[in-house]
């Protein structure tokens, strides 16, 4: 018999000063029994940092290896947006790049190791990844705050993460790293 998932929920009043957005998000996410607490956190700022009207969590959860892990469609049914979280391999963003209008990477890995595959693979449209990393050392930080419910402000300007919750304020930076320039 399979493990069950655990489910939270995040109530976060967002303050995005890099794109001047303020959002008030109420969203609930399953951890599966093989996911990490560092991974279900690194998609919880995923989701909140790419936050648009109707950006949504895939409908498989990690069981479908061809959805993006969240998205926004376009009205055509496109997709307009494509959230992938660690470090998915080149060709997986290689096929995001050619399906999505825009591709975004949030790791908790070792970044580097993620440019460097890519770099040294053709992937369509490259240089306009945007790849960010999230420290593993503030993750392990927050996951010792985890509740099944969790009220969150969260403030990101200019790089910096700020956090605080009932008991905790936590801040680190996330980092844009770039791809080498195209051939």
């Amino acid at each position: 018999m399979a493990l069950p998932s655990k489910l939270y929920r995040f109530k976060i009043e967002l303050s995005d000063l890099d794109k001047g957005s303020y959002e008030s998000l109420d969203f609930r996410v399953a951890q599966h029994p093989s996911e990490s607490l560092t991974y279900l956190l690194t998609r919880v700022f995923a989701y909140a940092l790419s936050f648009e009207d109707g950006l949504e969590f895939s409908a498989e959860g990690l069981h479908n290896p061809d959805d993006p892990t969240m998205a926004v469609k376009n009205p055509m049914g496109g997709i307009k947006l494509w959230v992938e979280i660690g470090n998915p391999s080149a060709r997986r963003l290689h096929k995001a790049s050619k399906g999505a209008d825009h591709v975004k990477v949030y790791t908790y890995k070792d970044p580097q190791v993620l440019l460097n595959e890519l770099n040294s693979e053709d992937v369509y449209r490259k240089d306009e990844l945007e790849i960010y990393s999230i420290p593993s050392d503030f993750l392990d930080a927050l996951e010792k705050t985890m509740n099944k419910e969790n009220r969150w402000t969260v403030i990101n300007n200019d790089g910096v993460l700020m956090v605080n919750g009932e008991n905790f304020d936590l801040q680190c930076e996330i980092k844009r790293h770039r791809t080498s320039a195209p051939n």
